[in-house]
């Protein structure tokens, strides 16, 4: 049997380094120059540019395998959208998350209208393949127009004082918007924003609502799913 460390094919470093740099990028709010510095203290030499195309590479691919492996969520959906300003412009970014706080989806687009508030919905469906009972939206119109064309028979409730489970998660979007000196395109970041969300949100679990040792149970579970969807044969 060989002792030579498993490799993703094409990739010279190994398996277990590239997934490291990885889940670090999207975790934690990391420069890849940080992330170099990291890697060089345990006597791992590689460049920034090489560890930005590991996260080109890997970063959709791993948040799509833990989006599978994710417990259905719940019927309530709380919907809310918050303003990106990419290369100067004006867009706006639409969460939406369960009653437990699970992220769900997100989707960077150039305007907030009804049009965009329907093709939101229409992601939702396509992604989780069900319907919710309840929906909960701030007082934007568009939701409005949405629900009655594309789910009129879900209960719709407005309230902005019921919508803050969606409102807490742009947090972390602003802390990485302000550490990457904003996006530079829609499609980088919805690419970032999407992979960051499903992997942040994979190893961030409700901790407030956990006993300790609960959380230590979830972590331990969060950690061995990562290790079964980053591995080479799954990723080869």
């Amino acid at each position: 049997m060989s002792s030579e460390p498993a490799t993703y094919p094409g990739y010279r470093f190994p398996a277990e380094i590239i997934r490291h740099a990885v889940w670090l990028y999207y975790l934690f709010s990391l420069s890849l120059r940080d992330i170099e510095l990291l890697l060089a203290e345990r006597g791992i030499t590689v460049t920034h540019e090489s560890i930005r195309r590991w996260v080109l590479r890997f970063g959709s691919e791993f948040a799509g395998k833990l989006r599978k492996r994710r417990p259905r969520p719940g019927d309530t959906w709380h919907l809310d959208e918050v303003f990106l300003r990419i290369n100067g412009e004006l867009h706006y970014l639409w969460r939406a998350v369960d009653q437990d706080g699970v992220e769900l989806d997100i989707l960077v687009q150039p305007r907030r209208n009804a049009s965009a508030a329907k093709r939101f919905f229409r992601r939702l469906l396509v992604g989780l393949k069900y319907k919710p009972k309840r929906l909960v939206t701030d007082g934007l119109r568009s939701y409005g127009v949405a629900h009655r064309e594309v789910m009129p028979e879900v209960r719709h409730r407005v309230s902005p004082y019921l919508n803050t489970r969606a409102e807490n998660p742009h947090r972390p979007t602003r802390r990485r918007e302000r550490q990457m000196q904003r996006f530079k395109s829609l499609d980088q970041a919805q690419r970032f924003l999407w992979a960051h969300t499903m992997i942040y949100g994979h190893f961030r679990p409700r901790r407030h609502l956990m006993t300790a040792a609960q959380h230590r149970r979830a972590r331990a579970k969060a950690f061995r799913i990562w290790r079964e969807e980053t591995c080479v044969q799954i990723a080869a």
